[in-house]
C-alpha cells in the first residue's frame, strides 16, 4: 500500500498508480511471480547493505533471467538469447561456466571450437 509522499513521487516521475483490490495476487500474476522468482532465487540468499547494494543484485539477477535462464513457460528457451555459432561439422568445444553473483547464478554453454 503507498503512502500519499510515495503516490506523490511516483507521479513526478511520470508513473501512474492503479490501486487494486487488497490481497488479491491474481490481478497481477505475471508480475507476482517476477517478484517471486527475484526473491526466492537471489534476494533471499543475501543481506542487503543498501540502495546501491540492492540494485547491484537486481542488476546482475535481471540480466542472467533474460540472458542465460531458461524459461519453461516459453518451451525452455531464452527471452534474450545470443546467436550461437554455427560448428559446420567442426568437434565441439568444452563446456563453460559463466557466473554471477559469486557463483549463486551459474549458466553453462558450449565454447565455439
Amino acid at each position: 500500500m503507498f503512502t500519499e509522499a510515495r503516490t506523490a513521487l511516483l507521479k513526478t516521475g511520470g508513473v501512474t498508480c492503479v490501486p487494486i483490490p487488497a490481497q488479491s495476487p491474481n490481478c497481477n500474476p505475471h508480475a507476482e511471480r517476477f517478484m517471486r522468482t527475484i526473491r526466492s532465487e537471489c534476494l533471499d540468499h543475501f543481506v542487503i547493505f543498501g540502495g546501491r547494494h540492492l540494485r547491484f543484485l537486481l542488476n546482475e539477477f535481471i540480466q542472467h533471467y533474460l540472458t542465460d535462464r531458461y524459461h519453461q513457460g516459453i518451451g525452455s528457451q531464452i527471452i534474450r538469447s545470443q546467436a550461437s555459432p554455427s560448428t559446420n561439422g567442426r568437434p565441439l568445444g568444452a563446456i563453460r561456466c559463466r557466473s554471477r553473483l559469486r557463483g549463486l547464478l551459474n549458466y553453462y554453454c558450449r565454447e565455439a571450437a
